[in-house]
């Protein structure tokens, strides 16, 4: 009868007064801030920015610069001459019949191509990991690219037993190149359809970031950080009226048809690693191993940042606690913003607090936002998603859509708000100075967060792998790993938590856009020891 009570005066609550509970949990009034200009191009950037915008785009031009580095052209005359995974080699250093618990174990990778010669450059784009999959445990090994054709992998040994080495070659530093070159020469891999509703009729029209065109435009400007996403304006019908949205692909391509061979399945993730590639790894050191600190805000990860055991996450530079999550999550105001990777916390909070009530907001579709609350122990839990692009074939609302930033800029804080952010999937199939600039945007506000309430957590969680099938011009691994070392890069000053969700998939050797949910309470075990 009790729990009847408080769900039907949650249920009153948001129908007689929404304004009163987003007040009492938190929650902005307004969430949608885009300033709506129509006309054929551009608008003129309004004065006064908080930021310079010479200041934004010098910093987007240095993390370019950075990673443009790491990926030089490289030249593709035939497939012959690409690197071969079956014809290159890697050979163990220091080989032992027993290895010992905590030593490092390097493997010496001398790319080759198709033909046998040895290659004279780097760029190939590798993934190393160990595993035991009778113990459950796996850890990501990290590659060392002279830029030579040769490659140094090393692999910390955090567990005894017999552990199978694998180091794939998920494209050549040819196809690298070419998905590099590719990633930046367009917006129109994916195609939006926006629809507009007013009175009695609807229409559908094409939306983008970026819409060369000379007919009339609405343009949905985040003026503050001058991000902007258009529409094709519908006649007799305002900007305003903008309610729902879904994308598709274009058959469209960057790619040469040589260069697209290089992406046929059989192509990616080939095994460098010989079949015989297990070792024996003993507890040579009786000694007790050193206590390490709990995980905390601020920490520096080393890499690999840890290992899977028994199908849960082991940090290697701190340590875990056990905690209880409802006790942990009393008193907390928690925002989760980003894709769908975050929802899933989301989800798993709710299918594990069993006092968590969900409130109808009165959203529609996929993308809805999320609100769950415990109103006896004062626990509020929102997901929200980022602002364009959000790719999918499922109609999404955007009636009140707004960048991350936004939301941020109205968040109070204090030490019971929690703020996690995930940003990537989404931002694939775009040229990366779009990732690039959200990202700074988000920095920026987070900045601004911490100064007016510097005891309010930030946790950030990094983008994770996912299926190595899917489309590779616009969906690729590759296009991912840039965009999480361009995430460290811009977050690294900032005294926030991180979640490698990157290094975490790789050691459990997942390749799902939506990990199962092992991953998904590992990765919330560290939230969690991160709050509380």
């Amino acid at each position: 009868m009790l729990l009847f009570i408080v769900i039907f005066w949650v249920s009153f609550t948001v129908f007689r007064n929404p304004v009163k509970l987003r007040t009492m949990f938190k929650l902005p009034v307004s969430f949608n801030r885009w300033n709506l200009v129509m006309g054929p191009s551009c608008p003129a950037v309004p004065l006064n920015l908080p930021v310079s915008p010479k200041e934004t785009e010098l910093r987007i031009r240095e993390v370019l610069e950075k990673l443009d580095k790491l990926i030089p052209p490289r030249p593709f005359t035939h497939l012959n001459y690409t690197t071969s995974a079956t014809h290159s080699t890697a050979t163990i250093l220091n080989p032992r019949d027993t290895h010992c618990v905590g030593d490092q174990l390097d493997i010496l990778v001398e790319a080759r191509d198709h033909l046998g010669n040895r290659k004279g450059y780097g760029g190939d784009f590798m993934r190393a990991r160990m595993f035991s999959p009778a113990l459950k445990a796996g850890a990501s090994g990290k590659v060392t690219d002279f830029n030579n054709g040769t490659y140094l992998v090393s692999f910390t040994l955090f567990w005894e037993g017999t552990v199978s080495l694998s180091i794939l070659l998920m494209h050549p530093s040819e196809g690298v190149s070419a998905l590099w070159r590719s990633r930046k020469q367009g917006y129109d891999r994916i195609i939006f359809s926006g629809q507009f509703v007013s009175g009695a009729s609807q229409v559908h029209t094409e939306c983008a970031l970026v819409l060369n065109s000379s007919v009339e435009l609405c343009q949905y400007l985040d003026a503050q950080d001058q991000e902007a996403f258009y529409c094709v304006k519908p006649p007799n019908v305002p900007c305003a009226a903008l309610t729902y949205m879904q994308s598709k692909n274009k058959d469209v391509s960057y790619l040469s048809q040589q260069e697209r061979s290089l992406f046929e399945r059989s192509n990616i993730a080939v095994e460098i690693m010989e079949k015989s590639n297990a070792i024996s790894v003993s507890k040579c050191n009786t000694d007790t191993a050193p206590v390490k600190e709990k995980c905390k805000l601020g920490m520096v990860s080393a890499i690999p940042s840890g290992h899977v055991w028994k199908n849960a996450w082991t940090p290697a530079s701190c340590s875990l606690a056990p905690i209880k999550m409802k006790d942990c999550l009393r008193g907390k105001f928690i925002y989760l913003m980003g894709d769908s990777t975050i929802r899933q916390w989301m989800e798993y909070f709710k299918s594990k607090v069993n006092t968590l009530r969900s409130v109808d907001l009165h959203e529609s579709g996929k993308l809805q936002h999320q609100l769950a609350v415990d109103l006896d122990e004062k626990i509020s839990i929102q997901w929200q998603k980022h602002g364009y692009p959000l790719i999918g074939s499922l109609v999404y609302s955007v009636k009140e859509i707004e960048n991350i930033a936004r939301i941020i800029d109205r968040t109070g804080g204090e030490k019971n708000t929690v703020i996690v952010i995930s940003l990537g999937q989404h931002f694939r199939p775009f040229p990366i100075d779009l990732f690039i600039r959200r990202a700074l945007n988000v920095h920026k506000a987070l900045q601004r967060l911490l100064l007016r309430s510097p005891d309010t957590v930030v946790v950030l969680k990094t983008e994770n792998t996912r299926e190595l099938n899917s489309d590779v011009e616009r969906f690729s691994d590759f296009h991912g790993y840039t965009q999480y070392l361009a995430l460290k890069d811009i977050f690294q000053d900032l005294n926030v938590g991180v979640i490698d969700a990157w290094d975490m998939t790789v050691a459990y050797g997942i390749n799902n856009v939506h990990p199962p949910e092992d991953v998904v309470r590992s990765q919330i075990n560290i939230f969690l020891n991160y709050i509380c």
